[in-house]
């Protein structure tokens, strides 16, 4: 049963990180990567799209967010078998992104989509997870809100 102060969506395939902001030399600012628009895109319509299922409107109050990045294991992880290597390391490290980026990026495309809160300042109380997929689960970003 959904619970009315509460939403959770998923986005399909691997998370991506927030990239940090560059400078040319000329001082010009810009956010490098072309993944992440898709990526934060995709997060925006379908948390508007369930914020808009719920009516919710935009609020001033503030916010738990619970997000769990699901990473996909690249090959080398998996033996011919298709058993986990010995040497797979348990956890996601630097190649994934930091956890902290992968929930910037996140809390950007919620903001964007104007449905729940007015700015990500209103996030209070936040966790951002990030792990290997098991065994045939797919990568995918899985994202928590609710209204406190």
């Amino acid at each position: 049963m959904d619970a009315p102060n509460e939403i959770a969506v998923e986005i399909p395939g691997d998370p991506i990180p927030q990239p940090r902001a560059r400078a040319t030399r000329g001082g010009h600012m810009y956010t490098p990567g072309k993944t992440i628009r898709p990526y934060k895109q995709a997060i925006a319509i379908r948390v508007g799209l369930e914020a808009k299922r719920r009516r919710w409107k935009a609020s001033d109050g503030p916010f738990e967010v619970v997000i769990v990045c699901v990473f996909a294991r690249p090959p080398s992880h998996w033996t011919k078998a298709g058993d986990l290597a010995a040497s797979a390391p348990a956890f996601p490290g630097l190649r994934c992104g930091d956890w902290d980026n992968l929930a910037k990026g996140v809390q950007d495309a919620v903001t964007a989509c104007g449905g729940v809160w007015h700015d990500d300042t209103q996030v209070i109380d936040g966790r951002a997870i990030k792990r290997y997929a098991a065994r045939g689960e797919p990568a995918r970003t899985i994202i928590q809100i609710r209204r406190l």
